[in-house]
């Protein structure tokens, strides 16, 4: 287990260089030069003289293969280089950023789990009845509604209209509330749908059947054996969300005012503060790249099966 878990790092190194590679392409060939933007916002005037000195201060009068390799040495030594806003080094921003973003991600996969799990099983045991009609339906209008719409409709309810939570910011766990759930709502649908399947998979397996016929109570049935086995590709699903959740707290930070990742990376897009877009997008590709190797290594735990076919 040990050598496939060194094999699934390994395999992350090709991966993260080609991202890097194609995201500092993508940046550099945008048509706004990056010196020019660095001096619109310093708020210096735009002449050919300081284009010229910001160029050669920012290394941009050099071939654009030595800017990329330069840029991915500093990337090993997490040195991403000053923001163009803040003249402060991108990387300590980014971790000041990064803990509320990753409360907020991983609060909405729990909560998501939380609601999805008593619902889907319900849907599978009342298969085709009133809940699983109701469930389902309401999945699908959670699914379909925008994450910004759902986030505005939330604080109008449960902010202005009823009072029971914070409208924005961060300070306690009320103000987490309603950011998480404007983020689950999103994955209750998949989530539901595939639990859902999944139990009523386990459902008809002979385990199953020869369970009941040694007289073993349904509830054990259901919780001991069924739940556990139909749970196993919702986690698989669920980190593999990783990376849908930490994009869409994008919109869900900007309306909730959240101070993390996703509004500071707004601005740098807006500012063309691009030392802070390219380490933005790397930082994120780690930590969905990590997640997935968590759900695999927890895979390999749990299926020994996994274990055999990775050793091939």
């Amino acid at each position: 287990m040990a050598w496939l878990i060194i094999k699934r790092v390994l395999n992350m190194i090709p991966i993260l260089l080609g991202v890097s590679l194609i995201t500092f392409l993508s940046v550099r060939l945008l048509p706004v030069d990056p010196a020019e933007a660095y001096l619109r916002l310093s708020k210096i005037p735009i002449t050919s003289e300081a284009l010229a000195s910001v160029r050669t201060e920012l290394g941009l009068d050099r071939p654009l293969y030595v800017q990329y390799v330069n840029w991915l040495s500093g990337a090993f030594r997490l040195d991403f280089g000053s923001s163009y806003i803040s003249k402060k080094p991108v990387w300590d921003e980014m971790m000041g950023y990064l803990p509320a973003t990753l409360q907020l991600t991983f609060s909405s996969i729990v909560l998501a789990f939380v609601i999805s799990l008593p619902i889907g099983i319900l849907s599978a045991l009342y298969k085709d009845r009133l809940f699983d009609h109701f469930s389902r339906t309401l999945s699908f209008v959670g699914a379909a509604t925008p994450s910004f719409c759902l986030g505005f409709l939330l604080i109008y309810v449960f902010s202005l209209k009823l009072g029971f939570f914070p409208i924005s910011g961060k300070d306690g766990l009320l103000h987490l509330v309603l950011p998480s759930l404007t983020l689950a709502l999103a994955s209750v649908a998949v989530y539901t749908r595939m639990l859902r399947g999944s139990t009523l998979d386990e459902l008809h397996r002979p385990y199953v059947l020869y369970a009941r016929a040694r007289g073993i109570k349904e509830r054990l049935v259901i919780g001991k054996h069924v739940l556990k086995n139909a749970v196993t590709p919702l986690i698989t699903t669920m980190g593999m969300h990783i990376g849908h959740k930490l994009s869409g707290s994008i919109i869900v930070e900007n309306v909730f005012a959240w101070p993390g990742m996703g509004r500071y990376f707004v601005n740098a897009l807006f500012g063309r503060d691009y030392p802070v877009i390219l380490c933005y997008v790397l930082l994120v590709t780690t930590i969905i790249i990590i997640c997935n190797l968590l759900i695999d290594i927890f895979h390999m735990a749990v299926d020994p099966r996994v274990r055999r076919k990775g050793a091939h």
